[in-house]
């Protein structure tokens, strides 16, 4: 099969759409477009997107669409299962830490980090008849979930044309394969994002890999890197390396990949066997000591091993 290719560049990220050459190019502009509006009105970054209001009226109610509500809705189901370890209204905390900022950073004062934590608390998100409320100086970070669930809405519309093998890769966090009896499977590289080195081979078959990694978005104090993804609970940034995910929509598989980077191994293990049943994914996590943990069923996925 011989296929047609387009990289744009979209949530921070270069996203790129792969699928049959008999497809026209103006496919490009409708898919992207899913894309472009899909950061439009949910991504916490965007100037005028729903998540950007509630943020900049926290402590009052802002009328908001469905999608918005049914967005952070799907998203707290999820966090229940983290016992805190997962919780989008964790960006005051990331401020403190120093993201976002020009100046010099220092590591924060476990003083400051207690008061700070105090405002991440995703249960304070209160929905009621089409609003949305955050607690007073709180705020949402739509990071671990809006690219993911942007491809989730284009992968529909892919579907719905009636394409059956194509591939889509997100900024290499997020990678959605569709596959049919023709192309059962399209193949992913495994690597250690801190040295690059190969690690294994990935079969992908109407699934989707994500990762969370600490490589790209970092703070360096007194020469010491300290990464983005924080632990809600500690207000320290997690020392584990990647952990990825096999799921069967991105937005899932990255909320969890989130949740799971402050695990350590064996809480990993334990918190997978669960996760498994009630989501239908499987994954494995690097911690700081290169140690490699796998979910129960994930090696089914292996099909080459570079370890």
């Amino acid at each position: 099969m011989l296929y047609k290719t387009q990289t744009r560049k979209l949530f921070h990220a270069h996203i790129k759409i792969k699928f049959p050459i008999y497809y026209g190019d103006e496919l490009f502009d409708e898919l992207y477009a899913i894309l472009e509006e899909t950061d439009r009105l949910y991504n916490s970054y965007s100037d005028w997107s729903y998540i950007r209001r509630i943020n900049e009226n926290a402590g009052e109610f802002v009328e908001v669409d469905d999608e918005t509500t049914d967005i952070l809705r799907r998203v707290a189901i999820i966090s229940d299962f983290f016992d805190g370890e997962l919780d989008i209204t964790i960006m005051p905390l990331i401020r403190l830490w120093g993201f976002y900022r020009n100046e010099q950073v220092i590591v924060p004062d476990e003083k400051d980090i207690r008061v700070v934590k105090k405002l991440v608390d995703y249960k304070q998100i209160e929905i009621d008849k089409g609003k949305v409320r955050v607690g007073k100086n709180q705020e949402i970070i739509t990071g671990a979930f809006v690219k993911a669930y942007a491809v989730d809405k284009m992968i529909v519309r892919m579907q719905e044309i009636g394409i059956s093998d194509a591939i889509v890769n997100a900024g290499g966090s997020t990678i959605k394969a569709l596959a049919n009896e023709n192309h059962p499977f399209w193949t992913i590289a495994v690597k250690d994002p801190e040295n690059l080195k190969g690690l294994f081979t990935l079969k992908l078959s109407n699934k989707c890999f994500s990762t969370s990694a600490q490589n790209k978005t970092f703070v360096e104090i007194n020469g010491e890197r300290y990464g983005h993804i924080l632990s809600p609970r500690t207000g320290f940034p997690s020392t584990n390396i990647q952990v990825g995910i096999i799921s069967d929509d991105c937005f899932t598989g990255d909320l969890i990949s989130t949740g799971l980077f402050n695990l350590v191994g064996d809480e990993f293990v334990d918190k997978m066997k669960h996760l498994s049943d009630m989501f239908n994914i499987e994954g494995f996590m690097i911690d700081k000591n290169n140690n490699i943990f796998f979910s129960e069923k994930f090696k089914q996925y292996i099909i080459e091993d570079a370890l």
